[in-house]
């Protein structure tokens, strides 16, 4: 199997960050991920039709061996998206869990499982944690939501996990702020702007973000907020205050006047209470914020508080900017259900540090060439069910790069004498993938 010619394009700038060789095997690899129902180093070589041509551990070598760098190649996807920016950079940074199963596995550990656990109950599963770091962006073929595409990946080990692999532990945060700062020394002519969840809005991210960056996060109701510190006056003893007078907390904000509004948020409307002011926490008294306490008054959500590092900023924006971090939950599903994220069996080191990584990666480029050429080819497939379905999920993304990849090879096979056993070999294939 081969990919479509327009799917090769989008990649050669890669080609910059590795060999020609090793740049060789990486196109093979991802033909299989796009194509292999399991995402098995083995599964990928057999759905690429690469059995035979080189020695399977020469794709195992890929991922373990190689010399090449995740955060470069990550950069290098980067500048794929660059011609849909405009302006400010908006990214999202959370972390995902992937189940693993064996003793051996290196970085495997206990984890939090957000889809098993509940408000009451925490359940954690045996796996890998990622933190991810996606740049959220509106594509022209789908102005109506945005696409959180993956660029740097850290794999988080736990204090169990780090000491028996004798590896330096860092927490998640820190991690995150490893990924700001690689991409924000890379790029210091942009302006970046994060959101993440309350994990990655304390004093670990807050306090060590990089000058060309930004960050909106939640903030705990109870939390406590100051003025600014008094001007010193001349001859005044003793060391400068450091924070203001004491500021109403955001449950204490709302128990006054607030305005309601209505949001667009999430892909509806909601009426709700809102309120800001601007505010310094206790951990980062030197940096003012734009704190936002919002009572829903329909949705069924509760009371919930909001900070953003632009303290100039409107609190429906600093809401507005906050929801778009829901992006990179529909890229972690989509990234699990269709590019099998979890299913890499590499077990050591930087097998595990570049195997699964390369599923986010994939999703990025996927969507990138719908936006760039692959909506063109596009074929709505009619549910009479689903009447108001109006743009293209990634699943179909997905299957019409698969789709045009086939139809490209097909059509580019003559019809007499070998070209047709090579046309029902090419149909028969696809056939058993599907299967």
């Amino acid at each position: 199997m081969t990919l479509v010619p327009s799917f090769v394009d989008l990649l050669q700038p890669l080609a910059a960050v590795m060999t020609a060789p090793t740049f060789d095997n990486l196109l093979t690899m991802l033909t299989g991920w796009v194509f292999a129902p399991r995402r098995t180093v083995t599964g990928m070589i057999v759905a690429a039709q690469a059995v035979g041509h080189r020695h399977h551990a020469t794709f195992h070598r890929l991922f373990a061996h190689a010399a090449w760098s995740l955060d470069e190649l990550g950069l290098a996807v980067f500048t794929l998206i660059e011609p849909f920016l405009d302006g400010t950079v908006m990214l999202g940074i959370d972390d995902t869990l992937a189940r693993k199963r064996g003793l051996k596995v290196f970085g495997v550990g206990m984890h939090h499982d957000p889809m098993l656990s509940t408000r009451k109950t925490t359940i954690t599963n045996w796996g890998h944690s990622w933190v991810v770091l996606a740049v959220i962006v509106k594509l022209p073929f789908c102005c109506r939501r945005y696409f959180a595409l993956p660029i740097l990946m850290r794999l988080y080990l736990n204090k169990t996990s780090a000491a028996r692999h004798r590896r330096v532990y860092r927490t998640r945060p820190e991690l995150a702020v490893q990924m700001l700062d690689v991409l924000c020394s890379a790029y210091e002519n942009r302006h970046f702007h994060a959101v993440a969840d309350s994990l990655y809005g304390g004093q670990s991210v807050l306090n060590e973000l990089p000058a060309n960056c930004d960050l909106t996060s939640r903030l705990l109701l109870d939390a406590r907020l100051y003025d600014a510190p008094p001007v010193r006056r001349p001859g005044t003893h003793g060391r400068p205050r450091r924070r203001g007078r004491r500021l109403p907390t955001p449950r204490q904000m709302l128990a006054g006047y607030a305005r309601r509004v209505e949001l667009d948020l999430y892909g509806r409307s909601d009426r709700v209470r809102l309120i800001d002011a601007e505010a310094r926490v206790h951990s980062a008294p030197d940096r003012p914020l734009r704190v936002v306490a919002v009572e829903p008054l329909t949705g069924g959500r509760t009371h919930q508080a909001f900070y953003s590092t632009v303290h100039a900023a409107a609190a429906e924006q600093v809401v507005t900017w906050y929801a778009m971090r829901w992006s990179i939950e529909v890229t972690f599903h989509d990234a699990k259900q269709h590019l099998g994220f979890e299913q890499p069996q590499g077990w050591s080191r930087r097998a595990v540090e570049r195997t699964a990584p390369m599923a986010m990666l994939l999703y990025s480029l996927i969507v990138l060439w719908f936006a760039q050429a692959g909506h063109r080819g596009y074929q709505p497939p009619w549910r009479p069910w689903y009447p108001h379905k109006a743009h293209a999920s990634f699943a179909d993304m997905l299957a019409t790069l698969r789709r045009c990849s086939v139809r490209q090879q097909v059509l580019s096979t003559g019809l007499s004498g070998r070209g047709s056993r090579n046309i029902l070999k090419t149909l028969c294939h696809a056939v058993q993938l599907a299967a």
